[in-house]
């Protein structure tokens, strides 16, 4: 008899069930369809931002502008809801190019009723000069936006804004805590900062980096290291008609060292080692006394760098003048940024969220040679770091030719607030 009732009571509950499936799947539905039209109200609103931010210049040592940046961004930020402060530099990492002063950054906390911690990070500054808006001022024309610093990294401020903006709009706080810094030093590898951006993300479950994500929408979970290697070479000046051998030449001294040290590259494993820049001598007629070198280094892994530093050590032993004095200094730069599961776990999620667009993206688990300040978030974080949130665009550190694409702003807008949601609401185990 037992048997007689039990079907009813499978089926009821097989009913029930469907019906619960069915209701959430409305709901998520609803909800995608909610934020996909605020993405498409918000397209215009950002541009309007982004205008404005490309219209201040922000050279890395342009502190007058960064200033006034800094001010425009804490007051938008402050406008949205959060706690707002604009930091200045107190632990500076002295780099051999790093300026008198550094600019400020911009911290905003907003606190919701969750437990997700999530930081969003972008900078504000630029490599460009003062004086050369004049040649790369806003515009629109066609499919893309122009701009001087547009790509780099102007959308990536403009995008955090109206991310947060949609975020309120849509009532959304069920997240624990949502961080945003922006900081103006990192076209110069970010010595002011580096050291703020590892703190404020060492506790955070996910950071976000609002570098562009390239011409195809790409995500990235690697960068690569960045170093620097400094080579001086000290030799005696004499003169070069009436009496050369009484001078140590050293430029003939710094050509033979980057002979011997053209050939440290390891491409298949990621490490690159290239000669950019030197300068010997006074006159045409003096032998001369001093002569330098600058290389750019970069690497997959920091021990990459160290074994580098020990052999660029070793070969300077090597003289082809023994009279003369080499050294050689290295510096990291920045580390590199390593893909780990957490971040792999959220790079496939935001994968199915374009999905539901109909769009494709591509994750980048090997680094390319380019290096963020995302590198300097994952260094004591177990969480998830994802680089690349950024809007689609092509030119950066060009004179005339920087853009982003308007098609970019509706799915980058429509995946950074759905992922939010997503992580808060535990739907992003």
């Amino acid at each position: 008899m037992p048997r007689l009732h039990s079907a009813p009571s499978l089926a009821g509950s097989l009913i029930a069930s469907l019906w619960l499936a069915c209701a959430a799947g409305l709901a998520h539905a609803e909800a995608m369809t909610d934020v996909q039209a605020l993405a498409q109200k918000e397209q215009q609103p950002l541009l309007d931002t982004l205008r404005d931010l490309v219209n201040i210049e922000t050279g890395s040592r342009d502190i007058e502008g960064l200033n006034v940046i800094a001010g425009r961004v804490a007051d938008q930020l402050k406008q949205l809801g959060g706690e707002v402060e604009i930091l200045q530099p107190t632990d500076i990492y002295r780099l051999d190019d790093t300026p008198e002063k550094i600019g400020p950054a911009v911290h905003a906390t907003f606190k919701g009723t969750g437990t997700k911690k999530i930081m969003l990070i972008a900078h504000m500054d630029t490599v460009y000069l003062k004086g050369m808006l004049k040649d790369q001022p806003f515009r629109i024309d066609g499919d893309k936006a122009y701009g001087l610093g547009i790509a780099d990294d102007k959308q990536g401020v403009a995008l955090i804004l109206h991310t947060v903006a949609m975020l309120q709009k849509l009532n959304f706080r069920d997240y624990g805590t949502l961080t945003v810094l922006t900081n103006s030093d990192e076209e110069i590898s970010s010595p002011g900062w580096r050291s703020t951006i590892t703190k404020f993300a060492s506790d955070q479950d996910v950071v976000f980096s609002f570098e562009g994500g390239g011409t195809d929408g790409s995500v990235r979970l690697a960068t690569s290291g960045i170093g620097s290697a400094y080579l001086t070479v000290t030799g005696k000046s004499s003169h070069a008609g009436a009496r050369p051998e009484g001078g140590i030449n050293a430029l003939y001294e710094l050509s033979h060292q980057l002979l011997q040290m053209k050939d440290l590259s390891k491409p298949e494993q990621g490490l690159k080692l290239n000669w950019t820049v030197a300068k010997a001598g006074t006159n045409r007629n003096v032998i001369p006394a001093q002569a330098t070198a600058q290389a750019d280094a970069r690497a997959l892994k920091v021990a990459d760098f160290d074994e580098l530093e020990k052999t660029l050590q070793e070969k300077i032993r090597d003289r082809l003048l023994p009279d003369s004095k080499v050294a050689l200094k290295f510096e990291v730069r920045r580390p590199p940024l390593e893909a780990n599961d957490a971040s792999r776990r959220v790079a496939a999620y935001a994968k199915t969220i374009y999905q539901e667009l109909g769009m494709s993206m591509n994750v980048a688990e090997k680094a390319t040679g380019g290096g963020t300040d995302a590198a300097f978030a994952a260094l004591k974080t177990s969480g998830a770091v994802v680089e690349g949130m950024g809007l689609s665009g092509f030119g950066a550190h060009s004179n005339d030719a920087e853009y982003v694409k308007l098609d970019s702003i509706v799915p980058r807008l429509y995946l950074t607030t759905r992922i939010i949601m997503d992580l808060s609401t535990g739907k992003l185990k």
